[in-house]
């Protein structure tokens, strides 16, 4: 299974803070050999280049960094797409969606046109909606686009109950589906802690179960906060998306929560949306059943149908 790809070329489309946070954790973990920076401001472009490449003598590994043009995306293994209009304090993630349909649109038909056939990874946000459109504009099959769907989520949801158990975020086995923003939930039914059920872990603890419902909340609203405090979030998910980045160049048929095409999983079809999926050097293996309950199925119908009615009044018009 541990196979690595030959060649490790990644193109970064955007150089704003979440993609040179996402190229900055590249210099401290090996793996991506080439490094192509593309975005609209060619001359900051070059001088994040020059930034990064002179950290490379502290670098535990060599790497080519340059900045560069969609051409360069013609042999590359991964693309990486964070460019798009910034989310704005209380603005929700969804009422980006037109602005960066568009800009999306533009850049995944000037990948396009470059021959790439790679792994395309989208994170620029409304992410399950501009996960579609790069599947539907670029032509590649759906399993080599991957959205970095709730990845984050997941992560901050992990780091939350880690700090509230006291137990290392290695053995929290929780996830967050549905729409990276207002509509995910958390299927606490499939969540464990080590080889625990969580619930019996909180029972034997003499937990209150409506801290899970805190807990969630301060994932839900974790983004807005950032935003209103610092006008942007950034570590996080550029952390997470090397995260993902590493499963896919190391072939580790990791389980990631990222957003995936639906094709008659969980009963929901004709979108992408946030799941925990086998991520592979070929993309995504397969979408993980998870055994909802009823009420953890309406949440996930419901995040569904708000993405399938943005898709419909918004998107496909577009594309």
């Amino acid at each position: 299974m541990q196979q690595t790809l030959e060649k490790r070329k990644l193109v970064l489309v955007g150089t704003g803070f979440v993609g040179m946070s996402f190229a900055y954790t590249l210099l401290t973990t090996p793996g991506i050999d080439e490094l192509v920076l593309v975005d609209i401001d060619y001359e900051k472009t070059v001088g994040e280049e020059m930034d990064l490449a002179h950290g490379l003598p502290y670098a535990p590994s060599k790497m080519s960094i340059k900045a560069g043009t969609y051409a360069d995306c013609k042999d590359a293994d991964i693309v990486l797409v964070t460019a798009g209009a910034a989310q704005k304090p209380n603005q929700t993630r969804l009422e980006l969606t037109v602005i960066n349909a568009k800009i999306m649109k533009s850049i995944t038909e000037q990948i396009k046109e470059s021959g790439f056939d790679g792994i395309l990874i989208i994170a620029s946000n409304p992410v399950d909606i501009m996960s579609y459109v790069a599947w539907k504009v670029s032509g590649l099959p759906k399993e080599k686009v991957i959205g970095s769907g709730t990845l984050l989520d997941t992560a901050r949801l992990r780091y939350l109950m880690s700090e509230y158990l006291d137990i290392s975020t290695k053995n929290i086995h929780a996830y967050i589906m549905g729409e990276h923003g207002d509509s995910s939930f958390v299927p606490w039914t499939n969540c464990y802690v080590g080889c625990k059920h969580l619930l019996e872990l909180l029972d034997e603890k003499d937990k209150d179960l409506s801290d899970l419902l805190d807990i969630y909340k301060q994932v839900q609203q974790a983004a807005y906060e950032i935003i209103e405090r610092k006008k942007a979030t950034y570590y996080g998910i550029g952390l997470s998306l090397n995260r993902l980045v590493q499963a896919i160049i190391k072939d580790e048929h990791a389980i990631l929560t990222v957003s995936a095409y639906q094709d008659g999983q969980y009963g929901q079809s004709g979108l992408y949306i946030g799941v925990p999926a086998i991520v592979t050097a070929n993309g995504i293996k397969e979408i993980i059943s998870l055994p909802l309950n009823e009420v953890d199925q309406g949440k996930f119908d419901q995040s569904c149908e708000t993405l399938k009615g943005i898709i419909a009044e918004s998107i496909d018009t577009l594309i």
